[in-house]
């Protein structure tokens, strides 16, 4: 097996003005989570969340620490939510073997604890999506499906944006020091999402993007509301928004994205709504 991971650093809004297409990618953009029989994860400074993902082919992978953790296990002081988005796999965590099938998340609590990763069919690798963050305690480790999570129907086909909200890995399911994690399901015919744009001053977000049938492309809307930018993606990577940054995208199909946090509060509907007609 192999890990590999990056550093990202935050950025000003000031600065983040001026930058061109390539350093935006650069900065916000990650590229390339699967790769079989890896582990590939970014830490950024934005409250210190790590965005990676995990392919168990042919091998079972461990996740390991890595140096700027500076902990003999990456759980030390870390808690992390994990969502399985393809074919069925098992989490195992110190011998406790948690069964994920497609679109089944996991949160595991801190603590020096050994996970491990793999499929159950070579032939259909899961692929294990995580965001993880700092967290001062232990909460009990749950498995969390669709059936667990709370929904939230918003928008319409006329202005396409009907999706549902499953709030999943957040205060009202489960106990989290700070992170909290969910997936939005757009509507065959719907593309727009997050919209009324907003930012959220007190926690930072990442949005991973999936169901992206091939050769479609999500563009992803970003920065501040009076100075907004746009990355295009492809299925199955994902982007860094920081705290004074918009989070929205619109795409060529309908498609699915988890979107992950951190920051101060674990308040879901602690949102700075901007009228569209004021983003620029």
């Amino acid at each position: 097996m192999k890990t590999n991971y990056e550093l990202r650093y935050a950025s000003h809004p000031e600065d983040a003005k001026h930058y061109d297409t390539n350093r935006l990618r650069k900065e916000h953009l990650i590229e390339t989570i699967f790769v079989a029989d890896e582990v590939n994860m970014v830490y950024t400074m934005y409250d210190r969340l790590l965005v990676g993902g995990a392919m168990p082919v042919l091998e079972t992978l461990l996740l390991e620490s890595i140096d700027p953790l500076k902990s003999e296990f990456f759980l030390s002081r870390r808690e992390i939510g994990i969502y399985n988005v393809g074919g069925a796999g098992k989490v195992i965590v110190d011998g406790e073997t948690f069964e994920l099938n497609y679109k089944e998340a996991l949160y595991l609590g801190a603590g020096n604890r050994t996970v491990n990763f793999v499929s159950n069919d070579a032939s259909a690798p899961a692929k294990f999506y995580f965001n993880s963050a700092p967290a001062h305690r232990n909460y009990p480790d749950r498995k969390v499906t669709k059936a667990d999570a709370i929904v939230m129907e918003l928008g319409s086909l006329e202005t396409a944006n009907h999706r549902n909200i499953n709030k999943m890995l957040v205060k009202e399911v489960i106990q989290t020091c700070q992170l909290q994690m969910g997936m939005t399901e757009l509507a065959v015919g719907s593309v727009w999402n997050t919209m009324p744009a907003h930012t959220h001053s007190r926690r930072m977000e990442a949005y991973f993007y999936f169901e992206v049938p091939e050769g479609e492309v999500v563009c992803h809307f970003m920065g501040e509301p009076t100075e907004t930018r746009h990355i295009w993606m492809k299925g199955d990577q994902a982007v860094i928004s920081p705290e004074w940054s918009i989070h929205s995208a619109a795409a060529t199909s309908n498609y699915t994205f988890i979107w992950g946090m951190a920051g101060e509060n674990l308040d879901y509907s602690d949102q700075d709504f901007r009228k569209h007609t004021e983003l620029r």
